[in-house]
């Protein structure tokens, strides 16, 4: 085929009335939804980040005695080495190796315990909007691999995740996750979660879906979800001043509702649970800071962070569960050396990046 000809062809198939039309539309949609100055919402999975990350204890707090010991090599990339060491701790190892490597586009990171445990992270990051990330771990003869690509749009984010995946059996069996969150207004976003899920080719597979929103004032942010097991999630952030938040958290779970909602059907009755946890948090100006936490449950927790010297952080945790009539304690120290080049690119960096 010319060249001539080649272009006819293009010019039938877009100089057409039809294709103009929807090219005309598809130009006034995305004008439109420029028009509206709409942001990122984050993802569904951290939707509700600014209470759970922020302000919870749910992944800070710790028992026992911890003493961490790092040392950077370089700060651009970031390369460096820890060992960590706990004691009388039922959820962290007696001791542990670590190494990370960090650029723009990769991120790496392993630990072995001293049980010989592994996990490894692999994040690469394709273009501005595109990362995958890859996690592995090993334990006890039992591997569990996952895989996961987020994209971040200019007003969406949509993730794709797989967890044991594997197409070599005959079919595909594993953990698949698909979520999309759109913002709607410049303070509104909605989002969906699909989850399919098939153990073996043998047995057939299952399939839910869970519903999120989020809602962004001035100085708060309010989300809910409608999760598929039959529970609904509500959390409420609000920065009172400079230097403190609060959070807010409820959740009601209605057994009988969920995937396997039989026994309701069956004249078995739904079963209501609920859980409601408050907790608040103050950043103080010597780099440290004080979190409090208390549910309806009866768990009573707090976590100090201390920064003693620029290379020396000290953690206080402490928990009281009333209605078990038990106490948690913890403490941690946490070293982090670094040589004469590290501390020049540090300064460095510092004399070169704008503050944010």
């Amino acid at each position: 085929m010319s060249l001539s000809e080649k272009n006819g062809a293009l010019e039938l198939i877009t100089g057409n009335a039809v294709a103009q039309s929807l090219n005309n539309l598809y130009t006034s949609f995305h004008e439109r939804r420029d028009s509206l100055g709409l942001s990122n919402p984050g993802t569904v999975e951290n939707i509700a980040k600014e209470v759970s990350r922020d302000v919870f204890l749910n992944n800070l707090s710790f028992s026992g005695l911890r003493a961490d010991l790092t040392k950077a090599f370089s700060v651009a990339p970031l390369f460096q080495i820890s060992h960590a060491l706990s004691m009388g701790s039922q959820g962290l190892p007696p001791y542990t190796y670590s190494v990370l490597y960090g650029s723009s586009k990769v991120f790496m990171q392993a630990s072995l315990d001293n049980e010989l445990s592994l996990t490894g992270r692999f994040n690469y990051r394709w273009n501005q909007g595109l990362v995958t990330k890859t996690s592995t771990q090993m334990q006890g003869g039992q591997a569990m691999f996952s895989i996961d690509n987020d994209y971040t749009g200019s007003d969406f984010s949509a993730s794709l995740k797989a967890m044991n995946p594997n197409i070599l059996d005959g079919g595909i069996t594993g953990i698949w996750v698909g979520s999309w969150l759109q913002s709607v207004t410049p303070r509104l976003a909605l989002g969906i979660e699909a989850v399919w899920q098939r153990q073996t080719v043998n047995m057939g597979p299952e399939m839910a879906l869970s519903y999120a929103g989020k809602y962004k004032g001035d100085d708060w942010t309010a989300s809910a979800q409608l999760l598929s097991q039959g529970a609904v999630q509500a959390t409420y952030w609000r920065r009172l001043m400079d230097r403190v938040e609060v959070g807010a958290d409820c959740t009601l779970s209605f057994a009988g509702l969920g995937i396997a909602g039989s026994g309701a059907l069956m004249g078995g009755g739904i079963r209501k649970e609920g859980v409601a946890t408050l907790g608040a948090k103050y950043d103080f100006r010597t780099q440290s800071s004080f979190r409090a936490q208390i549910d309806s449950q009866g768990r009573l927790g707090a976590l100090l962070e201390k920064r003693v010297a620029p290379p020396v952080s000290v953690t206080f945790a402490g928990e009281i569960d009333h209605a078990k009539n038990t106490a948690k304690v913890g403490l941690a120290v946490s070293i982090e050396a670094a040589g004469e080049e590290v501390m020049e690119q540090q300064e460095t960096m510092a004399q070169v990046t704008p503050p944010f």
